[in-house]
This record gives C-alpha cells, sequence and structure tokens, in this order.
C-alpha cells in the first residue's frame, strides 16, 4: 500500500492494480475483482494531533496500516468518515471501533439492514466482514467538521449511491468525491436514479471545484490532478509489494 500526499494535509493509501496478485482467493470475489482491480485509495485529513479517515479500505489489514501510519506521524485522535455503504469502503471499519465513525444517515440504514449477510458473505459473496462495525454518527444534508485548524464540510449528494457523502476542503476548491467521480466519470450503481445522478453532477459542478480526489482510478492519471505529491510505503499484513506508480483510487 502506497501512502501518498496529493494535497498539503491529505493523505492517500492507495493500493491495486497489482499485475497478478490477489488478495483474498483465486476464485471471484468481491474484493479482488472490485476495489483491488480498480485501484483503491482511503484518505486521511490531518492536522496537528488530529485526523479525519475518508473510508477504511479493503480490509481490516489495509485499516491498521493506515492508523499506524497516522500513529507513527503523531495523530493521536481519529475520526472516520464513510463515503457510503459499499463493501470496498467499510471493511477496515473494525479497526477503527474505538473512534467516532460518522456518514450519512442512509449509510447507517443501508448498512444496519444488510449487517448479517455482510457478516455472513452472501451479500456479494466472499470475503465475509465480520464484525461489521456501524457508524454511531449520522447526519443529513450538511454538516461542518475541524480537524485540528483545518475546516471541512462534508455533503450529501446522490451520485452513484443515495447515501454518499463528498468533502470539501481549501474553502471548497478541493473535493474528496469517494465514488461520486471516478478517473473522471462515474460508476452507474443505481440505474433507476439516473436522472437524480445526473443532476447532483450537475450540483457538484456548480460548486466551483478545480480539484477533485476520487477513490478509484488510473493512479498516475488520477493524481496528476492534484499537483505535487509525497509518498511512503506501509504493508497490510499479507499483502503483496505495492504497485509502482502513482496515487489514490477506491471503488463501488
Amino acid at each position: 500500500m502506497q501512502v501518498l500526499e496529493p494535497a498539503s494535509g491529505v493523505l492517500a493509501f492507495y493500493d491495486g492494480r497489482v499485475d497478478g496478485a490477489r488478495l483474498h482467493s483465486a476464485e471471484p470475489n468481491w474484493l479482488d475483482d472490485g476495489g483491488f482491480t480498480l485501484g483503491i485509495a482511503s484518505f486521511a485529513i490531518v492536522d496537528g494531533g488530529e485526523a479525519l479517515v475518508y473510508d477504511t479500505h479493503l480490509t481490516v489489514d489495509h485499516a491498521r496500516a493506515i492508523r499506524a501510519e497516522l500513529e507513527s506521524r503523531g495523530v493521536t485522535s481519529i475520526r472516520v468518515l464513510l463515503s457510503h455503504w459499499h463493501l470496498d469502503h467499510v471493511a477496515g471499519n473494525e479497526a477503527f471501533a474505538d473512534c467516532e465513525i460518522i456518514a450519512h444517515a442512509w449509510t447507517l440504514e443501508e448498512l444496519a439492514s444488510r449487517r448479517a449477510a455482510i457478516e455472513g458473505g452472501t451479500l456479494e459473496g466472499p470475503p465475509p466482514i465480520n464484525p461489521l462495525v456501524l457508524p454511531q454518527t449520522t447526519f443529513e444534508d450538511e454538516l461542518e467538521l475541524t480537524v485540528g485548524r483545518t475546516r471541512l464540510t462534508v455533503r450529501h449528494v446522490q451520485i452513484h449511491s443515495r447515501d454518499a457523502a463528498v468533502v470539501l476542503l481549501d474553502g471548497g476548491d478541493l473535493v474528496l468525491a469517494g465514488d461520486t467521480l471516478e478517473d473522471t466519470i462515474t460508476y452507474v450503481s443505481e440505474p433507476p436514479e439516473i436522472e437524480l445522478h445526473l443532476a447532483e453532477l450537475d450540483r457538484m459542478r456548480s460548486w466551483g471545484a478545480t480539484r477533485f480526489l476520487p477513490c478509484h482510478g488510473d493512479p498516475g492519471r488520477t493524481g496528476r490532478r492534484t499537483g505535487r505529491r509525497g509518498r511512503r510505503r506501509a504493508r497490510p499484513g499479507g499483502a503483496p509489494p505495492p504497485a509502482r506508480s502513482g496515487w489514490p483510487s477506491s471503488r463501488r
């Protein structure tokens, strides 16, 4: 897993797109054939001793590596924000079970209603996420947060999934986009809502942001959008060597 700095005070924890590598099994599964194939990043906004982690990655091992990296940088207070309910964004929640986990109210609803199937590995097949740690704090339209001295806005949009939460930084110029954008386009996971999805994309465009960091996509192309990037490496337990190029992206 690569640790990159696509913007000042923002870390990206990127893994995937490793030729010939699989994390879970040779058999088809949501982890290898979804987020890991696409390439996926979780993010952290860091200021002083505080951090907000945006999504908990593909596995608990990835999440533990994220937490260890943050703590090695002097972070002592961590909160988590979930971009939406899909499995490759919440699989590492257990590693942050003692932290406040924030999500849109519909994210909690979606996860709670599917909890037994997710923990049993029957919702999208293996691997199971067991235990599935649910968010404790929810919001609806918009939420203002501070991380150290950094002020940010969490905004609900109905793109990709009805419960999507994106983060606006730098006065709204930078958006952590979750899966609302993937390598410059969006993946339509709820086709009956396509008209709303398109209207919400127009609303997002109206915000005037010039930089977007999606969770999924080609690391080199996505990374160029953010300017100069720092780079380190962290190894989740049992993971293969990290890919050589680039930077972030996350999946359905």
